[in-house]
């Protein structure tokens, strides 16, 4: 049983994620004010669509994370702690502590958490209210530069803020400590702070079974009777069929294929890629038909054609760094291979195979042929040119 999660715990690991300390208040107050419309947003959801709506639990304690993350940020900004904060939950303002306080858990917070709420009650509509009147206050002050250089103030908002979000908690049956680990979990999930590849998914299968380790793929465009296809060629053998982009207006999907590598040699999963080299594995049946068989296919191909529609707004994510990628693009992604054995990589991964699958299709585009190398030993996709 894991060790009981403090405030201080939690806020220096929330703070080690900060990829904008240092800076004002201005973006984890936006930050606090969003995620606390989210909790509003579920609980609206969760009304419309009461019998349709999946997922409404892990999404109101994933909401109470992120709230708490924000939380934690504007603490840290005004050099205060959580535990400054929450050791004042329960006083009157005449008997407030100042200064350091000591460290709390967070399950000291709620020490009579009742059972999760599979729908929101009234109760906790109301509250969810009071915190957003109470955050909409905080950033009110802020703006009008009552907050700077006033600890007391500072101290009395976030008091306000957090003394309804113990409260939404406790209606809701949310644990807040779990939210926090949750939290965590997601950070670490898609902003690592030491990225280490796990072993490739069929490091157990023999040789003629595993995805290529290395591979060179000739990728290339050629006119056929006035109409124009990619073709492509490994070992001087053809490979698949002859591509166009199968819509009305072009915008050279016929390329796509190079995701499919790229999936391959950054994930080490690619059930496309293995129709392509007939690299099933067919030593174990129930893998084979689960995992390399036909619906997983399609759910790679449909996660590819998803994102193909994504990234044609924006150029095909030119000028998108590491970490630069949305984190609900790639929940997404998630949402789609959930059930198959790739649905446990870490969302940084899935960012590093569909930026560098990009590039190499940015290249392939503008080049109408190149030379694509296949690394996963690396777990890189390169792209480079092929003479004509």
């Amino acid at each position: 049983m894991s060790e009981p999660l403090t405030l201080q715990a939690y806020q220096a690991t929330a703070a080690s994620t900060d990829q904008r300390r240092g800076e004002g208040l201005g973006f984890p107050l936006l930050g606090l004010f969003g995620e606390v419309g989210s909790l509003l947003s579920e609980a609206k959801k969760k009304h419309r669509d009461a019998a349709s709506y999946i997922g409404y639990e892990a999404s109101v304690v994933e909401e109470f994370g992120d709230v708490l993350w924000y939380l934690a940020a504007v603490a840290d900004r005004c050099h205060l702690t959580l535990a400054d904060v929450a050791n004042n939950v329960s006083r009157s303002y005449r008997d407030w502590q100042t200064g350091p306080a000591p460290d709390l858990t967070f399950a000291s917070l709620q020490p009579q958490l009742g059972e999760t709420e599979s729908a929101p009650t009234p109760a906790y509509e109301k509250t969810l209210l009071k915190l957003a009147s109470e955050v909409g206050q905080l950033l009110a002050e802020h703006d009008a530069g009552r907050l700077e250089g006033n600890a007391a103030a500072i101290t009395g908002r976030l008091l306000a803020v957090m003394r309804m979000l113990i409260q939404a908690a406790n209606e809701a049956g949310v644990s807040l400590g779990e939210a926090a680990r949750a939290n965590t979990a997601k950070i670490f999930d898609r902003w690592p702070q030491q990225r280490n590849f796990p072993a490739l998914l069929d490091a157990r299968f023999p040789p003629a079974e595993q995805l290529p380790r290395q591979l060179d793929i000739e990728i290339f465009e050629r006119e056929v009777a006035g109409r124009l296809y990619v073709f492509q060629r490994c070992n001087g053998i053809n490979i698949g069929d002859r591509l166009t982009d199968n819509i009305m207006t072009p915008d050279d999907y016929r390329f796509h294929d190079v995701f499919h590598y790229a999936y391959a040699a950054i994930l080490g999963w690619s059930p496309v890629t293995r129709a392509l080299f007939r690299l099933k594995r067919k030593s174990d049946p129930r893998i084979d038909d689960a995992e390399d068989g036909a619906r997983a296919t399609l759910i790679e191909e449909g996660v590819a054609t998803w994102i193909f529609g994504q990234a044609k707004q924006l150029d095909s994510f030119a000028g998108i760094e590491p970490n630069g990628l949305s984190l609900s693009l790639l929940k997404q992604v998630r949402q789609f291979v959930a059930g198959y054995e790739v649905a446990t990589a870490p969302l940084w991964i899935w960012e590093e195979a569909i930026l560098q699958g990009y590039a190499a299709f940015r290249y392939l585009r503008q080049h109408r042929r190149g030379l694509v190398r296949l690394d996963s030993q690396k777990h890189q996709l390169t792209v480079m040119e092929l003479p004509a």
